[in-house]
């Protein structure tokens, strides 16, 4: 595993003990264990630490993008301790990437006959499918959001409230670059303004919104004086690690929802556009950052971590470089993995016949031994549980 700190990290240490070695000791102790079994299933772990899931839907064109006019959902699924007790709990929004976002086999199939076959009129015409919002009618959209939902139980096990937002409206949009990094920032700080009001009042658009996450049934939870927006996190995973950054830098912090304070940053694997993209206004000197990629990443290159280093390069909070060997880009969302069975899933790592079971990045790293989804995942949860315990949890969410 390999760590960096900036050369600036001694003058950067939080008000609480929080080294890097406490990440670095879950992340190799979990890597250790990699291919062992598991020592519980998720439903099992679900069971004894007592974590419920609801979801809420505001409705598939909740809200226009400014410019272009296209549609966006307000929608996500919700992780909690089925007990909330009386003590406001921290709240972590986690924001997928960029990805396709309607489950039609049939253009997904189309798309890949016209690769091969060179022909990109027919291609481009299945990707717009696959790429569409709303979806066509009878097609289902791929919960993008749901691609985290190890990471919501996870967290949620441990006293965390953790709200995975639902942006395929963004993903099918005409909108790229830093503007895309605008929007999806602005689409957390909509929900995080629908948690204050909330969690402060007990009213808003979200009483009566959540439902049952399996059976779609209406469930009544009440959040009120529950969350403390005080302690707030964010994850982002590929694009959303560039909406995370871009919500919680300097420049955006008077955009946040009065009463939010986002206190802990983490980009997984984020795909930042570093060509186009304007470093400065990703500047982040007051919260403390995260980033991790795998080795094996086949669409998110080394210079993800340069550039979230120069993001933070001014900065008096902590920041870290996580390097995880064997890790690819798709296997953090359960959603995105061949094993789900889910339209457009793959494995994006590079591979080669003369290193059978090994993988490598199209950069050109070492071929090291390639994790399976469920590794993967494991290790992606204990450097985000790590993370979050240094700069979360002051009291028992642990």
């Amino acid at each position: 595993m390999k760590h960096d700190d900036t050369p600036t990290a001694a003058r950067r240490r939080p008000l609480r003990t929080c080294t890097l070695a406490a990440a670095t000791a879950a992340l190799v102790l979990t890597h250790a264990l990699a291919s062992g079994p598991a020592s519980a299933s998720a439903s099992e772990a679900r069971g004894t630490r007592g974590v419920a899931t609801v979801t809420y839907d505001l409705g598939e064109r909740a809200y226009r993008l400014p410019g272009t006019g296209d549609p966006v959902e307000l929608a996500a699924s919700v992780h909690y301790p089925k007990d909330l007790g009386t003590t406001p709990r921290p709240l972590v929004v986690l924001l997928h990437g960029w990805h396709e976002t309607c489950a039609d086999p049939a253009a997904a199939a189309a798309r890949s006959a016209a690769e091969r076959a060179g022909d990109w009129d027919a291609y481009a015409a299945a990707g717009q499918k696959l790429f569409s919002w709303p979806c066509a009618p009878g097609t289902p959209p791929i919960p993008n959001d749901r691609g985290y939902d190890y990471l919501g139980e996870e967290l949620a096990g441990r006293g965390f409230v953790v709200v995975s937002l639902s942006a395929n409206g963004i993903n099918a949009s005409a909108v790229f670059n830093d503007e895309n990094a605008s929007v999806r920032a602005d689409l957390i700080n909509r929900h995080l303004a629908l948690w204050q009001q909330l969690t402060t009042s007990g009213r808003g658009a979200l009483v009566g919104a959540f439902r049952d996450a399996v059976t779609g049934e209406p469930r009544r939870v009440d959040f009120r004086h529950r969350v403390d927006l005080h302690r707030v996190a964010t994850l982002g995973h590929s694009r959303g690690g560039a909406g995370v950054t871009w919500q919680a830098a300097d420049r955006n912090r008077a955009q946040w929802p009065e009463g939010v304070e986002v206190r802990a940053v983490m980009a997984l694997a984020p795909a930042y556009n570093v060509m186009t993209e304007d470093v400065s206004a990703y500047e982040i000197t007051k919260t403390p950052v995260a980033v991790v990629r795998g080795t094996c990443d086949g669409q998110v290159g080394g210079e993800a971590l340069a550039f979230a280093a120069e993001a933070t390069a001014r900065s008096s909070a902590v920041f870290r470089q996580l390097e995880m060997p064997g890790a690819n880009h798709n296997y953090f969302n359960t959603q995105w993995s061949p094993r789900s069975g889910q339209v457009a899933a793959w494995d994006d790592a590079t591979h080669d016949a003369a290193h059978p079971g090994r993988c490598t990045d199209p950069g050109g790293s070492p071929y090291v031994p390639q994790l399976t989804e469920a590794a993967q995942r494991r290790a992606g949860a204990a450097s985000l549980v790590a993370f979050l315990r240094c700069h979360l949890a002051d009291d028992g969410s642990r």
